[in-house]
């Protein structure tokens, strides 16, 4: 547990965020920071989170004079393409259709920033994913969900129906949930 008498932020309105905080045992204050997450085709995938969610980060600071600040970013990449958040249905059930029965990596890039110290600390989480086969009409049934218009790679692993879509991970389960709590947890160990 992190024991800390400097205020905590969490620079996300992510309900997932939420409570792998609460189960760290961490009591903060959620920020919604709203800001352009913009995806660079010439960064690697791990610069791309790691500078989002920094950015972020340096962002939700500008109004906080003392505390910690913690932001995430999670992308999905099969091939070499990075996959964000799907933009329509129709963005969705292509998405779905490329994960489709094979392997696909999550990427979650975290930065935490204590204000007082100005220490900070940027790192990033992997995790190899498989997807079984997915028929159209499970594809459908779960795009009417509306579960999956706000998640990187149209995906939730937690939910009721989009975790029956994967097979296998290698890494941390966490991680695709957009919160690689063991690491954001030596992070903030490092920084208080």
């Amino acid at each position: 547990m992190i024991n800390s008498s400097i205020p905590i932020y969490l620079a996300s309105k992510s309900p997932r965020r939420k409570k792998m905080l609460e189960i760290m045992g961490v009591s903060f204050k959620s920020l919604n920071v709203e800001m352009d997450e913009i995806i660079s085709p010439n960064q690697s995938p791990v610069k791309n989170v790691k500078r989002i969610a920094r950015e972020k980060c340096e962002f939700a600071s500008k109004n906080i004079k003392q505390g910690i600040i913690i932001a995430a970013d999670t992308i999905v990449v099969v091939d070499g393409t990075i996959l964000g958040k799907p933009k329509n249905v129709k963005d969705a059930a292509r998405i779905l259709g490329l994960l489709s029965d094979r392997s696909h990596f999550v990427y979650t890039g975290f930065a935490l920033l204590n204000k007082k110290s100005d220490k900070i600390f940027v790192d990033y989480s992997k995790t190899k994913v498989h997807f079984k086969k997915l028929t159209a009409k499970e594809i459908k049934k779960y795009i009417n969900s509306g579960s999956p218009m706000d998640k990187a790679g149209a995906y939730g692993i937690q939910d009721d129906y989009g975790a029956i879509f994967v097979k296998k991970i290698s890494g941390c389960y966490y991680n695709v949930l957009g919160f690689p709590v063991n690491k954001i947890y030596e992070g903030l160990k490092a920084i208080i």
